[in-house]
């Protein structure tokens, strides 16, 4: 049975330009060919680039290319992969203050929160309601979703991609 084909993106939200080669040869290497990025100025940080690229590949491929991406500084990141046949999606965003964060996602694009996750934030919390919020966000990942949000807007005539709005 041949292994599911997934799809998905990454998203390099600010890179330093000296770095920009050895992303292309990790993302390259994680896909298991050569990729050329299309890199555009990012407004929200000086002597920064951004890209996007989607990709294909077999399912998990998110996972590696998130792991070949990680562990450098000054890079934001995110990486989807689509949900397949008989293979959960995934969402991996990283940012130099936080580190990495990655959530399963449903066939709509949701983040999924494993029941465990939610018990445990339930026993944290407690009854404190502001403290079950907090548990809540951070299972969300919504740290990263507001660090990550300023970088998201790729600039003048280009799309905007809102990884979290809802309407």
């Amino acid at each position: 049975m041949a292994a599911a084909t997934a799809r998905g993106v990454i998203y390099v939200h600010s890179a330093p330009r000296a770095l920009c080669p050895h992303i292309e040869w990790a993302a390259g290497r994680a896909l298991g060919r050569a990729i050329n990025f299309d890199w555009i100025d990012q407004p929200a940080l000086k002597r920064a680039l951004r890209t996007e690229f989607s990709w294909e590949g077999a399912a998990g491929t998110g996972a590696r290319l998130a792991s070949a991406l990680r562990g450098w500084e000054h890079l934001r990141y995110e990486v989807t992969e689509d949900a397949s046949h008989g293979a959960d999606g995934g969402r991996w965003m990283h940012t130099p203050d936080l580190g990495i964060f990655h959530a399963q996602l449903d066939s709509a694009g949701n983040v999924v929160v494993p029941e465990d996750r939610v018990r445990a934030a339930m026993e944290v919390a407690g009854s404190n309601a502001l403290e079950l919020h907090r548990e809540l966000r951070l299972a969300l990942g919504q740290a990263w979703d507001d660090e990550l949000e300023p970088f998201r807007h790729a600039g003048e005539g280009s799309p905007v991609v809102w990884l979290h709005k809802v309407g």
